[in-house]
């Protein structure tokens, strides 16, 4: 094989039915589920320039990085667990998952990963500490030329260890499952070796490659054993010469024995972790013999995969890659069984992340299980079929396109309008034209709104006046599109409104004693610093205002005397900062009687009415 020629610091290991890969930036788990569907998970992890300062020092940053590496490797191994099970498969919940779910608020999943992980800590401790501890001393005390916490009595008891996992690793073959997941892992490392020899990424390609790499966590728990050995013979030697000076023996002996090595482990972690990392970047056969019992070792704990292996871990590797090179990437979630508060939480981290009102993670966990968002402070259990809906719908959001348009359809003063591409989405701030426009409207009045979109202004003013008075609404809009979207609100609301299809007032005729509008007013130079959302969904028709802002509104200026009545008024929202300009328009273009402005509930001139 040629010499390796791109370097990577992605890494993984085998999950159930999957593969994970951890990079700099992000950690991507790829699972094949029970009915062959791939599924993918792929959240962000602290950058190296966020880490603390102790993931920079030597030896200490084998320890941080070792308990790091430990709990995201958990976090994956229980999120594949939950992923590999499809909907079809899952079993109705049982009453005592129901109950759990609406008293403790916890899911059977979470008791099953609690107890797994108490269970393995407890199964390592008892088969790497206390039991070759307890046959060493066995040996001991059968022999007088060896001491109890001497010299040989280390070597023997770093022995038994290196002897324990490797029947360890060889009892595990016997299970089908287990086997599986060593074909998973011999997956991750030739993907890896794939793309370190400069190859493209396929199948065939990973296929040649080896299944053995130098950054293996089997290397890793093979040099912490073996250095496990040097370490506990040196701090054995004075232990044993204070148990002389004390007097200190049998259980306490043990006892103290026993402590002394689980404070010295994340030093024997950190020295393990430089030398793996030395180990591995160095091709050189001189290294060959320091590399040997981990490649041996890997021999057990690797195993040829087949072509849905490698595809898990292709994609898990594309993805860890693009997420390390592209801020922009994605995150994504497993379909499971989870926590109202954690889904919200996560996904509020992802909105921020991506500069993406977090209030938006609030609204699809609202619509999607029908909760006030006042409620949501109280902590449920989502189902997998919940938990999907709302990931749909995040995942979506999370890809730019704007959340109402995703819904479908949004809330303005009161009445559900259908919304997509092809209008503007309406804003909470328009709502206070429509009250300044209902205060003014009177019986028998007639009213045109200009660059109506989605129609939010005609259908709240036509549904609201008429409530109490009659008053004729007329709607025009240059896009055709756009009209189509109106018309469908005016129908789903039932408002009484007429539609035309004009370049402003180009196709209007007759009189009004009230014309409102809300016209483009962003800055041709400023509409690609909007908000990605905005700029490359909402239609720029609707919110492009020419080179200062104002080009619309010099166009109704310019006409408005022709279509108001004696005594009508001209009503426009406006932007930031725009308002006294265009009450210097109108009053240069028209013989208005009196110009004002209203502001909007952030203290913001929002409305120009303009009186004649």
């Amino acid at each position: 094989m040629k010499k390796k020629t791109n370097r990577t610091y992605i890494g993984g290991q085998a999950v159930i039915q999957g593969v994970m890969m951890r990079g700099k930036r992000g950690m991507a788990t790829v699972v094949r589920d029970d009915s062959g569907v791939l599924r993918m998970e792929a959240v962000r992890i602290a950058s190296p320039e966020k880490r603390s300062v102790w993931t920079k020092i030597p030896i200490i940053r084998g320890v941080v990085n070792f308990i790091s590496s430990l709990v995201l490797g958990m976090k994956a191994l229980t999120r594949s667990a939950e992923a590999v099970i499809t909907e079809e498969e899952e079993a109705p919940p049982s009453k005592l998952s129901k109950w759990m779910a609406d008293h403790l608020k916890i899911s059977a999943s979470d008791i099953i990963s609690f107890v797994s992980l108490f269970f393995g800590v407890i199964l390592a401790l008892a088969l790497f500490l206390f039991l070759p501890q307890y046959l060493s001393g066995l040996i001991a005390r059968s022999t007088d030329a060896i001491t109890e916490g001497g010299i040989w009595y280390c070597l023997i008891e770093g022995g038994m260890r290196l002897v324990i996992f490797l029947l360890y690793i060889l009892f595990t073959l016997c299970f089908k499952s287990l086997r599986e997941t060593y074909m998973y892992h011999g997956a991750e490392h030739k993907t890896i070796n794939c793309y370190e020899y400069g190859m493209p990424l396929t199948v065939e390609n990973v296929k040649k490659c080896s299944r053995l790499h130098d950054r293996c966590g089997t290397t890793f728990i093979f040099l912490v054993l073996f250095i496990s050995i040097v370490v506990f013979a040196l701090v054995g030697w004075p232990l044993n010469l204070m148990y002389s000076h004390f007097g200190i023996e049998g259980s306490p002996q043990r006892l103290i024995s026993i402590a002394v090595k689980l404070i010295c482990l994340p030093i024997v972690a950190g020295i393990s972790y430089e030398i793996l990392k030395f180990l591995a970047k160095f091709q050189t056969p001189l290294l060959l013999p320091l590399k040997a019992p981990g490649y041996l070792m890997q021999c057990l704990t690797t195993k040829e995969p087949d072509d849905g292996m490698i595809e898990c871990a292709i994609e898990a590797f594309r993805k860890t890659y693009e997420m390390d090179e592209d801020p922009e990437s994605p995150e994504k979630y497993f379909v499971t069984e989870t926590k109202l508060l954690k889904l919200l939480a996560d996904m509020k981290r992802s909105f921020a992340a991506r500069d993406i009102d977090e209030a938006d993670a609030e609204w699809i966990v609202s619509i999607g299980l029908h909760i006030p968002r006042s409620e949501l402070t109280e902590e449920r259990v989502i189902s997998r079929t919940e938990c999907g809906r709302l990931l749909e719908v995040f995942e979506k959001r999370l890809a730019g396109r704007p959340l109402w348009y995703i819904i479908g359809d949004t809330d303005f003063y009161g009445y559900r309008l259908k919304v997509d591409e092809r209008v503007l989405i309406p804003r909470p701030e328009t709502e206070e034209l429509v009250r300044e426009a209902l205060a003014f409207v009177k019986n028998g009045d007639s009213v045109l709104d200009l660059c109506t979109g989605s129609g939010a202004i005609a259908v709240a003013i036509a549904c609201e006046a008429n409530k109490d008075r009659t008053v004729y609404v007329t709607a025009s809009d240059i896009s055709a599109e756009a009209l189509e979207v109106a018309k469908e609100n005016a129908r789903l609301n039932k408002a009484s409104v007429t539609f035309v299809q004009s370049d402003l007032f180009k196709n209007v005729r007759g009189k009004f004693n009230l014309i409102t509008a809300n016209p483009p007013y962003i800055k041709h130079k400023d509409i690609e610093t909007l908000p990605r959302d905005v700029r490359d969904h909402e239609p720029r028709i609707a919110l492009d205002g020419g080179e200062d802002g104002l080009d619309f509104y010099r166009a109704i200026a310019e006409k408005a005397s022709r279509y108001i009545a004696r005594g009508g008024m001209v009503m426009v929202e406006c932007g930031e900062g725009q308002a006294q300009e265009i009450i210097k328009i109108f009053r240069g273009a028209t013989r208005c009687d009196f110009a004002m402005v209203v502001k909007d509930l952030q203290g913001v001139e929002r409305v120009v009415k303009i009186g004649f």
